[in-house]
């Protein structure tokens, strides 16, 4: 049994029927009682419990900080918290300097009265969509009880620990899919916001270009609630869309293509009853999608550009062998790209953001988040070509939408013959995040069946 949502424990909270300090109690026994030790890569009970200690305060006195003041909440371990090292989820970095202030979303979840309870685990680097990590483990599905399979990544613990009913909400990043393929693999929501609606500052990076923060939840209306508490506002600013004048429209290729079963019958299920309730649905030719695809191809990974800036240095010293190797090897495809790939990149990429965008007018994109569910790791572990093929594909339909700049939301979908959960993703162009929420809250029932 779930912890609860954001949205039910905020109105406990509110109405006295919970206490934030019993919640936080509550919380790190569910920790306990989960047993997996590679979920949290520390946790923060003296903080997390004082911070529950102020909000009973302001419950009680009627002056809550916001509608989720005392909802408990994890974070990726890519945000200082102050006091505490950052690890990235890499030993190289266990002798950095702690922390001396919370990143800033960290500071603002504060400010609105979220209990930050812990760090969770993630990809090393946050450099895969598969989410395995060698030195602090690899996190639980929680969707599969007998067979250990990946969490996807790189936000590995923040979708398997809300998930696991463990916390209700756990904020993550995503530069290529590392939210939305923890969603669809865990079977719980994941938001990729547009770049720039939250701060990045004190968030380690990836990509300074692609990097997006965001909520893992159970509910979209989750995610909004997140979303104003993180951006300081009283009450959520977005209202549910009328179904029958939602225009949703589906790529012909590409996101497509190559779907399992499941994936493919539970998405054409999705549209159909998105369809009977009203909604414009239609397919769109959209072969600028695989073009976009090889444009990456021939020039080279932005992200892997951009991830050697930030590693250069260490993987040019002894810390290189310390360093997940499959993680070293996606940093090091920008060593085959010249300094002319990376301008013809970047300038196509601003070219193919246009005239896409144009194309897609006033609709979203719709698509299934993942062609397949989570896999099974001892195969990802046994073979790193394996693993680099399930890597790619898990990837597939959420890179691009970061490459072409798109905010994206990921719903459950439902499960395959083994209950492990399918996803559907919506996308929406950069800034248009409040349109795109407010039409996953409209057709979140329909989507989940």
């Amino acid at each position: 049994m779930s912890i609860g949502t954001v949205s039910q424990l905020s109105r406990d909270l509110r109405s006295g029927k919970r206490d934030p300090v019993d919640l936080v109690a509550e919380v790190f026994d569910r920790i306990t009682a989960h047993g997996d030790p590679a979920l949290f890569i520390r946790t923060l009970r003296p903080r997390a419990e004082a911070e529950a200690q102020a909000a009973r305060l302001r419950l009680r006195a009627g002056n809550p900080a916001s509608l989720a003041d005392g909802v408990p909440m994890a974070w990726k371990d890519l945000f200082d918290l102050q006091g505490t090292v950052t690890t990235a989820g890499s030993v190289v970095l266990r002798g950095d300097v702690p922390a001396a202030r919370d990143a800033a979303l960290v500071h603002a979840a504060m400010r609105a009265g979220m209990v930050s309870v812990g760090a969770v685990n993630m990809t090393e680097f946050a450099y895969s969509g598969i989410g395995l990590n060698p030195h602090y483990g690899t996190p639980r599905n929680p969707c599969d009880p007998v067979v250990a399979r990946s969490p996807g990544g790189s936000s590995s613990g923040s979708g398997a620990v809300v998930a696991a009913g463990i916390v209700p909400v756990s904020i993550g990043t995503d530069t290529g899919g590392s939210i939305r393929i923890p969603a669809s693999f865990n079977g719980v929501v994941g938001y990729k916001t547009s770049v720039g609606h939250y701060p990045m500052d004190g968030v380690f990076p990836l990509s300074r270009t692609l990097d997006t923060l965001g909520p893992l939840a159970q509910t979209v209306e989750d995610c909004v609630l997140t979303d104003a508490a993180l951006r300081g506002l009283r009450a959520p600013a977005i209202a549910v869309a009328s179904v029958t004048l939602l225009d949703f429209v589906i790529p012909d290729s590409h996101m497509m293509d190559d779907l399992s079963p499941a994936v493919a019958a539970n998405f054409e299920a999705a549209v159909a009853r998105l369809s009977a309730a009203g909604a414009r649905v239609r397919p769109i030719a959209l072969p600028e999608l695989r073009e976009v695809a090889d444009l990456m191809g021939r020039y080279g990974p932005l992200t892997s550009a951009e991830a050697m800036d930030v590693h250069r240095e260490r993987l040019s010293g002894p810390d290189a062998a310390r360093v997940d190797p499959r993680v070293v090897r996606r940093i090091r495809m920008a060593d085959g790209m010249s300094a002319v790939d990376l301008i013809r990149l970047t300038r196509a990429r601003a070219d193919w953001i246009g005239r896409i965008n144009a194309r897609l007018g006033s609709a979203i994109l719709i698509c299934p988040t993942t062609p397949s569910v989570a896999m099974p790791i001892a195969p990802l572990e046994a073979d790193v070509e394996v693993f680099f093929h399930h890597n790619f594909r898990a990837l597939r339909n959420t890179a691009i939408g970061n490459f072409l700049d798109w905010c994206g939301l990921s719903i459950p979908s439902g499960q395959d013959s083994d209950s492990m959960p399918t996803g559907f993703m919506l996308c929406a162009p950069r800034g248009q995040d409040a349109r795109m929420l407010a039409a996953g809250l409209s057709i979140e029932r329909l989507v989940r069946g």
